[in-house]
């Protein structure tokens, strides 16, 4: 047997995989089950912070594609490998999942559970979904790959479907078939690559990544295109772009806010990341030949999207499809082709991961207080819970790309890395930015500004529903109704798992370099696989 590497991702993917079958079996006891999960969510954080500092850009640079491998054969007859690596779009991946993991179970911590329903099942599929994740961006077998690909829609499924609201099982089941039916057709992609290799390579036939992009662009273009379209069905699916994006909503909308985060926070990268790290390098024929389509379905996701958001009357759904108008830009900046535009990208992955991470927990924390999602029942909660209003509005502006926040300085550069080459798709972006700013502060200004009136504030401050879902309060009454009877303000504990939030989200508005440095090396890689020189003479330091 064939060993060899570092074993740091090994141990990164291992761990919460142990942890998981530590925790399930703890149901009689929350509190111990909880602390174990989240003692080893921060472990896994702390080993990410390790591979963080193991990963050398000098040797990106130098054109070491892959670093900290670790290989293992696995079926050897079929040519593949248990084989993991990382690059530096993977490694923020990988790190912004190890973020997000202890803060959900952090907000998890006294999330009431629908009745039969375990806090230890619960924290145990968290860490299963953390392990799988972690599998997807380090892989570096094509086979291995997809084997992550499908088996993290289990535990997300039993996380919508046993944990979620009221539609839960319509959202779980609706969310499983979309992704099985992408990965299925993925698959024949995948046995399809493997009998392109054996025709091409001395060994016969492979599915490591290395290998497979070696023979990419001696693979007629008519091929390449078939294989693109079931690697592209399955990551747009997930992405979601439009017009597959159907399932988020309804599972965004079900799903425990916990789960609903690592969904539409990381899960949904899983299409984004597969675009740069499969669909460009080893379809580069491909990918240049059918960029116009995948643009113009950018596009309209942008446009869809933010349209789509402003009209919604739930607030979970709303944070949904604001999700879906962000991917529109990450899809724009994919296949502009260029370093800018491909940074851009990568660290629009991470920033949307922090703004609606933190806007999906905001949102569960105001549906905890008031019992409901729509929007029409909320207004005036900056009178009675001015920190919860306060860290809303930095999740809006987050969300809306302001100046000084994360959002901006990856929207900036897709924006910026795509007019070169797509100007035209670029000048219509630009006006989902506008329907951004609409949508944001739409719903910031209904529900959280003006006098305190609302029936789901009504009712927590005691008002009888005689009063009516238009009542309003005197200022010196709602304030004295407020508290922890009523309508309350932002805890000790839910200050604790929003505030590394709002310092990455300043920090990285400001400080983008140290992740911008990570990312440029592997951009540059893949412009260089598909072939094509930046048409802006690559990012300026």
């Amino acid at each position: 047997m064939n060993t060899g590497g570092s074993v740091l991702l090994l141990v990164l993917l291992v761990l919460p995989l142990v942890g998981a079958l530590v925790v399930a079996p703890l149901k009689g006891d929350a509190r111990t089950a909880k602390l174990v999960a989240i003692g080893v969510a921060l472990a896994e954080l702390a080993l990410t912070v390790v591979v963080w500092a193991s990963y050398s850009v000098a040797d990106a640079a130098a054109g070491d594609r892959f670093q900290l491998e670790f290989g293992v054969d696995w079926i050897p007859a079929f040519g593949t490998r248990f084989a993991l690596g990382i690059d530096g779009i993977a490694l923020v991946m990988i790190a912004l999942t190890a973020l997000l993991v202890p803060i959900v179970m952090l907000f998890s911590w006294e999330e009431k559970l629908p009745e039969g329903r375990s806090a230890s099942g619960f924290f145990a599929l968290i860490l299963a979904t953390e392990a799988l994740l972690v599998g997807v961006f380090a892989a570096t077998d094509v086979f291995l790959f997809y084997v992550f690909f499908e088996a993290m829609l289990v535990p997300m499924y039993f996380l919508i479907g046993r944990f979620g609201g009221p539609r839960r099982q319509y959202a779980a089941v609706k969310f499983f078939l979309y992704s099985l039916l992408g990965g299925l057709v993925m698959l024949a992609s995948v046995i399809g690559l493997f009998v392109v290799s054996g025709e091409r390579l001395p060994a016969g036939g492979t599915f490591s990544w290395a290998e497979l992009q070696r023979i990419a662009a001696d693979v007629p273009e008519s091929t390449q295109i078939w294989l693109f379209l079931g690697f592209f069905l399955a990551f747009a699916i997930k992405a979601p772009l439009v017009p597959f994006h159907t399932w988020l909503p309804d599972a965004g909308a079900e799903a425990p806010v916990g789960a609903g985060v690592l969904l539409v926070g990381v899960l949904d990268k899983v299409g984004t990341f597969g675009f740069l790290r499969y669909c460009l390098p080893l379809f580069p024929a491909a990918s240049k030949a059918l960029a116009p389509l995948v643009l113009t379905l950018g596009v309209i996701g942008i446009l869809y999207g933010a349209l789509l958001a402003v009209g919604q009357t739930d607030l979970k759904r709303f944070v949904s499809y604001t999700s879906i108008a962000h991917f529109g830009f990450i899809a724009l900046g994919i296949f502009a082709f260029s370093t800018q535009s491909f940074a851009g990208s990568a660290l629009y992955m991470v920033n949307h991961g922090l703004s609606t991470g933190m806007l999906f927990i905001v949102v569960g924390l105001v549906i905890a207080r008031g019992g409901s999602r729509l929007i029409s029942d909320y207004g005036g909660v900056h009178k009675l819970a001015p920190l919860l209003a306060g860290m809303f509005l930095v999740a809006g502006l987050s969300s809306l790309a302001l100046p000084g926040t994360n959002s901006f300085v990856s929207e900036f550069l897709v924006l910026v890395g795509s007019f070169p080459r797509e100007p035209a798709f670029t000048i219509l972006a630009t006006v989902g930015i506008i329907f951004a700013a609409l949508y944001v502060l739409w719903v910031y200004q209904r529900t959280m500004q003006g006098p305190v009136r609302g029936s789901a504030v009504l009712a927590a401050l005691g008002r009888g529903s005689g009063d009516g879902p238009g009542t309003m309060l005197d200022p010196a009454v709602a304030a004295q109704r407020g508290g922890a009877a009523g309508f309350p303000d932002l805890s000790k504990r839910e200050i604790g798992v929003l505030t590394p939030l709002v310092v990455l989200i300043l920090v990285l508005g400001f400080f983008p370099g140290p992740v911008l440095e990570v990312l440029e090396p592997s951009v540059a890689a893949t412009l260089t696989e598909v072939g094509l020189t930046d048409p802006v003479g690559g990012m300026s330091r």
